[in-house]
């Protein structure tokens, strides 16, 4: 048993050893060496339109200067945008002779259809705008887009009509008449 108390002193003696000779101290931390992540975010540059309705409908009647659509349409544009400055609403037909169509021969020029933008006064489709048919658009409105966060929206609410009082509008023959009207927005 002696050789055994004296492995156990050694053993004893020996752990004191290299618990004196560790760095260690109580309440000290040991840390790593710091690692790095670098991080990239994008907001692109964007401009959106979206429409309350994508149809409109009209009871005609010959010779009547006023012939209203049976619903209002609300454009709503939103943008973000860092190298531009403005932002424009364009309405449009790819024709200026033939905005609506009975498909046989008989046309309602964009001259004779209009909207109201907002409450404002009635617009004839008789400009010719970057897009769509020459004499055949209407620009509904600029905004500026100002500041360091060039962020913002825009609400148009637009209300239809066909005149056919003039020209040889009130001898237009019965049927359906057709067209398109494109809405597209610009950012300058």
């Amino acid at each position: 048993m002696v050789g055994g108390w004296k492995h156990l002193r050694t053993a004893t003696l020996a752990a004191m050893l290299v618990m004196a000779a560790s760095p260690l101290v109580a309440g000290q931390v040991i840390k790593s060496a710091a690692g790095t992540i670098g991080l990239r975010a994008t907001l692109p540059e964007s401009v959106t339109l979206s429409l309350s309705a994508n149809a409109v409908s009209f009871a005609l009647v010959p010779g009547r200067a006023t012939n209203s659509g049976s619903s209002s349409v609300t454009a709503t544009t939103t943008w973000t945008l860092t190298s531009f400055r403005s932002v424009t609403l364009y309405a449009y037909f790819s024709s200026s002779t033939a905005a609506l169509t009975d498909g046989a021969g008989h046309s309602i020029p964009s001259s004779a259809f209009q909207v109201s933008d907002n409450g404002n006064p009635l617009l004839s489709f008789t400009g010719t705008e970057p897009f769509g048919g020459a004499k055949a658009g209407v620009n509904l409105g600029r905004t500026l887009s100002t500041g360091n966060n060039r962020q913002g929206s825009r609400t148009d609410v637009m209300n239809f009509t066909i005149n056919l009082s003039t020209g040889t509008l009130p001898q237009l023959p019965a049927g359906s008449y057709t067209g398109t009207l494109t809405l597209q927005v610009q950012a300058l």
